[in-house]
This record gives C-alpha cells, sequence and structure tokens, in this order.
C-alpha cells in the first residue's frame, strides 16, 4: 500500500541523517547563559528581575508581554548580571537577560526525578495553566505559544490532533532521538493534549525513513493503553518520505486529506497539530511541573567530526556548543541554525540558544555555493516543487517590481519558505531570498489595512 502525503509539491532531498545513532547528551551547563525576551512569536516578554537578583533554574524572569506571548524562565542558577541589549544570530539587538552560573539550584516544586508518571489529572483548566505558566511554545520551529493553540476560537472545534514526528528536513535527528528515548513521556504528552482538547482522536506522524521511531512509539502505545483508558484513541501513521511533510499545512493535508484555505489557521478544518518536543514539553510541565529550561539541538554536517544531540540549557552560547565537540574546523564555512532548507545562517556565534533553536549545521564553501544566477527558462520546476501551490516564477518577478497588489493577490503571504523552489530551479535564480522580501511587504500590507478597520 501507497504511503500516504500530501497532495500538492514537494521535492526529495538526500536524508543525510548522520547523527542518527547518536544517543541525546546532556551539555555541561555554561558559565553563562544569555535568555532573550523573544523566544516566541508574538509581544517579547517583560524582564521582572533587575542585575543582582538571585535566581533558580525554572524561576520566572520574565513574563507574557501580550495574549500572543509566553514565560522565560531562567535556565540555571545564579545571578543576574545585566538586562539590556544583546545581538542575536542573526546580529540584531535585542533585550537578554544574562545571568552568571553559580551550583544547580532548582525552583521548589520541580520534579528532577526519571520516574514516569502516567496519571494524567482531570482538571483541564488546571493543565492548561501548567502549558501556560511553563512557558510552552510549539518547539517545531514556530514556537507559537501552546496554550493559546489549544484554546480553540469560538465556533471552531478540534476534530483531530496530530503530533507531527516527520523531522523531514536533511539532517536535523534530535526529534527522532527523543522519539526513541523520550516515546512514553511523548506519548503521555500527547494523551494530556488530546483529552484537553476534548478527547479527539490523535495521529503520531512519522515519516517511513524512521521505522525504529515508529515500532517503538507503537509499542509504547500498545503498554499505555494497558494503564489506563485516557492512551485509548493514539495512532501512529508512517508517512511517505517528502519534504517538507513536516510542514503543518501540508501534515493535515497528508493525515485528514484535508486543505487549508488561504490565510486560515488549521483549526479551520479540525486540525491542531505540536511538535514531538512540544508534547515532551507538555508531558514536563503537566506531570513534572518544569518548564521550558532546555531542549534538544542537533549538532551536524560532514565537515564536522563530532556529530552529537545535545540536551542543551536555553540562553547557551552557541560557539560554547560548539567548543564543547571540538570547535570549528577549518574547512566549515558557514553555521546554519536548523536545517540546510529552512534554517538561518548565523552572522554572530556569541547568540544564545532560544526555546526553538533545533540544530546547528555546519556546512563547507563547496556546499553553500550558489549556482551562477541565469534567465528564467520557464521550466515551470518550481510551481511544481511548491507544496503550496503557488508560482515561485511570478512572485520572484513581482517581488522584484516592488508589486506588493500583485504579490498579495498571487498569495505571496502564503509561502512557508520551504525552499523547495529554489531547491529546483536550473537557473539558480535565489527565487525564495527575492520571495521572502515580496512576502514580507505583502504581510505588512495587510497588517496595516486590518489595523485601518
Amino acid at each position: 500500500m501507497a504511503r500516504r502525503t500530501f497532495s500538492i509539491g514537494g521535492v526529495h532531498p538526500h536524508d543525510s541523517k548522520i547523527s542518527r545513532a547518536c544517543a541525546i547528551e546532556v551539555l555541561p551547563t555554561p558559565p553563562v547563559v544569555y535568555l532573550s525576551v523573544a523566544q516566541h512569536i508574538g509581544a517579547p516578554a517583560v524582564p521582572v528581575v533587575k542585575p543582582g537578583d538571585k535566581v533558580k533554574v525554572g524561576q520566572v524572569i520574565a513574563e507574557p508581554g501580550g495574549f500572543v506571548s509566553a514565560f522565560i524562565h531562567s535556565s540555571v542558577s545564579g545571578t543576574v548580571k545585566s538586562v539590556g541589549p544583546r545581538k542575536d544570530l542573526a546580529g540584531n539587538s535585542q533585550t537578554h537577560i544574562e545571568i552568571a552560573v553559580e551550583g544547580d539550584e532548582w525552583l521548589e516544586g520541580i520534579d528532577t526525578s526519571d520516574t514516569l508518571i502516567t496519571d494524567i489529572p482531570e482538571d483541564n483548566k488546571a493543565i492548561l495553566d501548567k502549558i501556560r505558566l511553563g512557558g510552552i511554545v510549539g518547539l517545531g520551529g514556530a514556537t507559537f505559544p501552546t496554550h493559546v493553540k489549544l484554546s480553540p476560537p469560538p465556533g471552531m472545534k478540534c476534530e483531530r490532533l496530530i503530533i507531527n514526528g516527520c523531522e523531514c528536513e536533511p539532517y536535523l535527528t534530535s526529534d527522532f532521538r527523543t522519539l526513541l528515548e523520550k516515546g512514553e513521556q511523548v506519548v503521555i504528552g500527547a494523551a494530556i493534549l488530546k483529552q484537553v482538547l476534548g478527547g479527539v482522536p490523535c495521529t503520531i506522524a512519522i515519516e517511513e525513513n524512521k521505522p525504529e521511531a515508529i515500532a517503538h512509539i507503537r509499542e509504547v502505545i500498545a503498554s499505555l493503553e494497558k494503564v489506563s483508558p485516557k492512551f485509548a484513541g493514539i495512532e501512529v501513521l508512517s508517512l511517505k518520505k517528502r519534504y517538507p511533510q513536516g510542514g503543518e499545512k501540508q501534515l493535515i493535508d497528508a493525515v485528514m486529506h484535508r486543505q487549508v484555505a488561504s490565510g486560515a489557521l488549521p483549526i479551520s478544518v479540525g486540525a491542531v497539530v505540536q511538535n514531538v518536543a512540544t508534547a515532551l514539553a507538555v508531558y514536563d510541565a503537566v506531570q513534572k511541573g518544569k518548564p521550558i529550561i532546555d531542549n534538544s539541538v542537533t549538532v551536524t554536517g560532514e565537515c564536522f567530526p563530532h556529530q552529537a544531540n545535545l540536551l542543551v540549557r536555553v540562553g547557551t552560547p552557541l560557539r560554547y556548543i560548539l567548543d564543547y565537540l571540538g570547535g570549528i574546523p577549518e574547512e566549515a564555512a558557514k553555521v546554519i541554525s536548523g536545517g540546510p532548507m529552512m534554517g538561518r545562517a548565523v552572522a554572530n556565534l556569541d547568540a544564545a540558544t532560544l526555546k526553538g533553536t533545533g540544530a546547528l549545521l555546519l556546512l563547507t564553501e563547496a556546499q553553500t555555493r550558489r549556482r551562477p544566477e541565469t534567465n528564467c527558462i520557464r521550466c515551470g520546476k518550481c510551481a511544481d516543487a511548491c507544496p503550496m501551490g503557488l508560482e515561485p516564477f511570478l512572485l520572484q518577478k513581482l517581488s522584484r517590481l516592488g508589486d506588493v497588489e500583485a504579490l498579495e493577490e498571487n498569495a505571496a503571504q502564503d509561502c512557508i519558505e520551504c525552499g523547495c523552489c529554489l531547491y529546483s530551479c536550473p537557473a539558480g535564480i535565489p527565487l525564495l531570498d527575492i520571495i521572502r522580501l515580496g512576502k514580507g511587504a505583502a504581510l505588512s500590507a495587510i497588517r496595516a489595512r486590518n489595523v485601518k478597520k
């Protein structure tokens, strides 16, 4: 039987999962961390500590700055040294809270034991509060506050929860290792999310190139179903290996055969999608009282001799991570935060990790060199590859012309920046870069119009 997948576009880059055999290793705590107040979509958090304050692991150091915002917690214990601007990985200035590490004292009430807790609380409001207070955000890349996503707008109802275990980006393996090493916690987290959403069916979607994870999670579900009926209604679905299978709208298409309309939210078709790492974070917050203070990061690349999946405290300087693994090799020309398709080049290695940091990828000059740009030959390969059904060849032209109205009419705002167009273009046109600028202009126009209303 053919594996299920999304219905439009997509490409097939090589897996390059060269760190898949590397178990998650705890990175030693750095001597100092820098915690950004902008670690989520929405308004930056507002600092509630000042220089000289003593903090513990898990203590709130910044509160939400709006409805779509999230708490920030100290990932270490020590003394706040400064609260002020610092360069992020793109070189942009952002408020950070600098903490000098002193010991490893955790806030009272956080369970740091390895004891698995399968008994899920009955009070959904209390669960939502724990998720909100734990600063839980989507860890698949978007970092949307999870408690907001779990509260559908009036008139909309979730019909299926989808846990995204696809990890379709080349090189990335931290979610794969999480499924293998923390499978029980992920499934319990999924059951908690399922309960909050009204007991809807739950699908854990995993690409077919991870057979060990598929088999393990099925075994975990079967085992937990014997413990409590709350674990019934959770299935594992093996999906075809195809990029960007883990894209939210593509995943909904593959699992539910429903298409999310332009500008609409996934809940409009009855879907709520959460990442594997998010499900684990929900387990930690609800069952253990642990906020997001660390996350798993893949460090990889053919030119890098020490492949790794590391459990990293949020706010750890990138240079500290790379130095721990032996430093940057001479042949590495670029460091990417994320994968090769959707990741961003790191302009500042002194920048610190965020909640959503999932990988550091080192590439050689040959791997990053772009082909010389030539004229578009109207082959249509970019349009065939676009998983959103857009026409990249047209959007890049409109973007270069600065025709914002036409960009909006042709749905530039729907671009998910997956890079399929750039990957498939034989003319070497930097389609993604050009369209990203046009998308930004179209979104700005839409926001301005909504403000006037």
